[in-house]
């Protein structure tokens, strides 16, 4: 189980509590001390090993990144439930309760709704900027660059890949061959699963967007071991199927640990080709809103629960911006910041996010 806390910032963090006190030595105030201060040496000797180790391992290193979201999940959920994936990820950089919602009572508030959230992810901007506030009547502002915009326009022969189980994020949200939204094309899709009903038939209660999710999933992991694109997001959809059919309970327990495992398949992936390969992977993991605090059925409002969403993500140079309660909006600098790519000034003058990595 996760700890409850604002932000994991590393493995000595995490782990403070198992140093290997010994109870018999308490009223030894001299013994305790030097015992302390053996065990405070050793965890930082182990800990400037592992992390020269990290350093040389990554000198020279590719930087590659994906994104992932999964829906609907709120922070106190994803801290309670078992998710032996994410566990894994933050083990390696960090785990913090985040932001989604924009400045209440300000121009730029945003709705806790899936497509305001995924946009103001992938544009670094709130909804009065890339003007999505809902899930249905999409006209994004292609005036602000999203991500995979900049990246082919900085560096055309980076690789990009999208993974989603709503065809709309690519085709609407990103607007990929548009022209006001940059022309730029993807180079490894999988999407549009959903609307295979051969494949897919339609099942009560949309049950088929789980199987499509593991597709998903599954061949999405399959390109990241094979292909490797430079930049890539996935998309998995049916926690928030599952919290507007169910609400809180074991139902939607039970889909966020099935989401998890659905993750070890990407992170199994990334792991292997850091084996195998002078490649410096960033994962970053979050939601894009939480629920409703009387039933989890609902999200759309700003309460607490509704905006606090979390991220856990493998970087070790995390900043104290990661530690400070960061914003959906932090994802896009942090990304750009770890794959070398300087924003314009036009572009960067325009987020409303700030990197959480130095």
């Amino acid at each position: 189980m996760k700890l409850p806390l604002k932000t994991v910032t590393s493995r000595i963090d995490q782990r403070r509590d198992c140093l290997p006190w010994d109870s018999r030595f308490i009223s030894l105030r001299g013994i305790v001390t030097m015992r302390i201060a053996r065990d405070v040496a050793f965890a930082a000797i182990l800990w400037m090993s592992f992390a020269g180790l990290c350093s040389a391992a990554t000198a020279g290193a590719t930087p590659k990144a994906i994104f992932v979201i999964l829906d609907g999940i709120p922070a106190d959920v994803i801290e309670r439930v078992s998710t032996p994936t994410i566990d894994a990820i933050a083990s390696q950089g960090g785990y913090t309760r985040a932001v989604t919602g924009g400045p209440v009572g300000q121009p730029g508030e945003t709705p806790t709704v899936s497509a305001p959230g995924y946009m103001s992810l992938v544009t670094g901007t709130w909804a009065n900027k890339h003007n999505v506030y809902d899930n249905y009547d999409l006209s994004p502002n292609y005036d602000y660059w999203n991500l995979f915009r900049l990246v082919k326009h900085e560096r055309p022969a980076l690789r990009i890949g999208i993974f989603s189980t709503w065809i709309d994020n690519r085709t609407v949200l990103l607007g990929e061959g548009k022209s006001e939204a940059g022309g730029f094309l993807f180079d490894h899709v999988i999407d549009g699963l959903e609307l295979d009903t051969a494949r897919f038939p339609t099942q009560p209660m949309d049950r088929q967007i789980a199987l499509v999710d593991w597709a998903i999933a599954d061949e999405g992991a399959a390109v990241i071991a094979q292909e490797a694109p430079d930049l890539s997001w996935f998309y998995l959809q049916y926690t928030d199927d599952i919290g507007h059919e169910y609400g809180d309970g074991p139902e939607f327990d039970q889909a966020v640990m099935d989401m998890d495992a659905r993750l070890e398949k990407i992170w199994a992936a990334v792991s292997a080709r850091q084996q195998a390969y002078n490649e410096d992977w960033l994962v970053v993991v979050t939601t894009d809103h939480g629920r409703d605090g009387e039933t989890g059925r609902e999200h759309e409002g700003h309460t607490e629960r509704e905006r606090t969403i979390w991220i856990a993500c493998n970087s070790q140079r995390l900043s104290s911006r990661f530690k400070d309660i960061p914003e959906i909006v932090d994802i896009y600098p942090s990304i750009a910041r770890h794959m070398g790519i300087t924003i314009p000034e036009a572009i960067a003058s325009q987020l409303d996010g700030r990197s959480f990595i130095d």
